[in-house]
Parts: C-alpha cells; structure tokens; sequence
C-alpha cells in the first residue's frame, strides 16, 4: 500500500483507471543513434564548420591523378581543398535548399582569400550546384581518414 501511495504521489498525472496520461518526456538518449553519433563526431573533430564557396571540376580533369595518386572520376564523391588534409570526409550543406552530401578530401586547390571546396559532378548534382558555377555553401569536416594507396 506505502508504495501505491508513493506512486501516486510521485505520478501526479493519473488517469481514472490508474494509468499515466502524460506524454512519456524525451530524453537525450531517445534520440536516433544516426543523430547522437553524428553529434559525436562533430564535437570530436578537430575542424570547424565554415561557410564558403563550392564549385565543381572541370571536364577537362576526368582521369586525371589527383593530389593523393588517384584518378579523378566524376562519379565519385570526392572534392578538393586547399588544407583539409587528404581523407578527411566533408559535409557540404547548400543552405539555400538545406541539401547535402559527403565527399572525401582527395586533392588540392589553388589557395583563395575565402573558404572554398571544388566538388565532383555527382557531389555538385547532389546539392543543386551543377551548371550554377559556385554558390555558397557550409563546410563541416567530420572525420580524417588514412586513403587507400592508389593503384
């Protein structure tokens, strides 16, 4: 009986038949685990997000070797920076429609007096950049990666 009472004191919303009316309270671990591990790696990277500029690859570079020895293929999700290091992989985050895509850090760009990412063709259709030459975009690092040898 003193733990009914307890119960009951402790568990203001009850309803006729005894059961809890109240909507059960959201809790930060009820979160989805994609949403807790992205939020993981945020705050373990060494980066910060940044906004900037994207644009995509020319034509001319399919096949071409990259900084990191392989083959520029559009259909990949890669990109160029000027620092990030070779495998890290980057969220790019077009504000303007909220799309995004992931692509890994596979070569240099020429440095620039602003923030800025060279995408491949599949990357730029993801987030609405294709035929638009550059539009601004966020740039979030996740986590570096060790790239394969190329062959």
């Amino acid at each position: 009986m003193a733990a009914l009472l307890l119960f009951q004191t402790a568990s203001p919303a009850l309803a006729e038949h005894g059961r809890e009316t109240a909507e059960p309270e959201i809790t930060e671990d009820s979160r989805p685990v994609s949403v807790q591990l992205e939020e993981l790696l945020l705050k373990s990277s060494p980066f910060e997000a940044v906004e900037g500029f994207a644009s995509y690859y020319a034509s001319r570079f399919n096949g071409c070797r990259t900084t990191s020895g392989h083959r520029y293929n559009p259909e990949k999700m890669t990109a160029a920076h000027e620092s990030l290091p070779l495998g890290t992989i980057v969220r790019v985050v077009n504000p303007a429609t909220q799309q995004e895509v992931h692509v890994t850090i596979t070569d240099r760009c020429a440095s620039k007096s602003f923030h800025f990412i060279d995408l491949s063709r599949a990357a730029a259709k993801k987030i609405g950049l294709w035929g638009k030459g550059r539009i601004k975009v966020v740039i979030i690092p996740l986590l570096e990666e060790k790239l394969e040898k190329p062959v």
